[in-house]
């Protein structure tokens, strides 16, 4: 594990490019105020990392909270995602142009596809990826986003990508918790230097009814997400913490004036399906 002290530290991706350790997850946050001011808040606590989708429907009010926030383009890091229906080379071009206009960015620092087998190209899927990846390199190419990469694939789905691919995809943001580490795709991301980023941190709420989580944290006079979330950057892991509440957003960003025991590591590493599991993208019904 890298030696980390701040929300601010980076990783280094397999393209050169820096990315904050800790990113603020807007998904299922409301579009409108609720989201402008969560991200208003959390750029105000510190974060410098924003992770939204066109999917999530609320890119309008993240671009209008980072606004809000006054702090320089260039001091932040913005991710966005494309949704399964605008597969393909063309539609992948004129979906970025859409995210952007509604981010009111000229460009985002990350652009991933957000599901490997959309429900509308199952019978093509891997032919689909290509063409999409195609476009995702030309994007990356005209400056429209500074780094590319995917979301829930699983090293199948990586491995068909990479037949065409001429750049590799820098991150891979899965489903990834204590009760679902994901050890084979994780491990894959590992291999091939693509970072292993963690959306839905805290397993969407659960993990924080899961006894042996709360005994730990009563330990480290910490909070239940304060633990799972330094867990996950023991594991080299970055998690994507999201939050409505001002208070919380803040707790969520104290993570570094404490350790986890290779003991309490290997505890948690053992809560295997405590708050649910990947969904199988190869089964998702969208």
């Amino acid at each position: 594990m890298a030696h980390l002290t701040k929300l601010t530290d980076t990783y280094t991706l397999n393209n050169g490019v820096e990315i904050p350790i800790v990113g603020f997850g807007t998904w299922q946050t409301p579009d409108g105020d609720v989201a402008r001011d969560s991200v208003a808040a959390a750029i105000a606590a510190g974060y410098r990392h924003i992770d939204t989708a066109a999917a999530y429907g609320n890119e309008d009010s993240v671009g209008a909270g980072i606004r809000q926030s006054g702090v320089k383009r260039d001091e932040l890091f913005v991710t966005t995602k494309l949704w399964n229906g605008e597969h393909g080379y063309d539609a992948t071009h004129k979906a970025i142009d859409a995210s952007l206009t509604k981010l009111g960015l000229d460009y985002v620092d990350l652009y991933l596809i957000h599901w490997p087998n959309p429900v509308a190209f199952r019978d093509r899927w891997e032919a689909t990826n290509a063409e999409t990846w195609r476009a995702m390199e030309e994007i990356l190419k005209a400056g429209k986003a500074r780094a590319i990469g995917v979301s829930n694939f699983r090293p199948k789905h990586l491995d068909a990508l990479a037949k065409t691919a001429t750049v590799q995809p820098a991150v891979n943001q899965i489903f990834l918790n204590p009760s679902d580490l994901q050890p084979e795709v994780v491990a894959y991301n590992k291999a091939h230097n693509i970072l292993s980023e963690a959306y839905s941190p805290l397993g969407t709420g659960k993990i924080f009814d899961v006894p042996a989580l709360a005994k730990i944290a009563a330990r480290y006079h910490k909070t239940v997400a304060q633990i799972v979330l330094r867990w996950s950057l023991q594991h080299d892991f970055l998690p994507l913490p999201k939050s409505v509440h001002a208070a919380r957003i803040q707790e969520n960003a104290q993570l570094f004036d404490f350790e986890l025991s290779f003991h309490d590591m290997e505890q948690i590493d053992a809560l295997r399906g405590v708050a649910g599991e990947a969904l199988d993208p190869d089964l998702a019904t969208f």
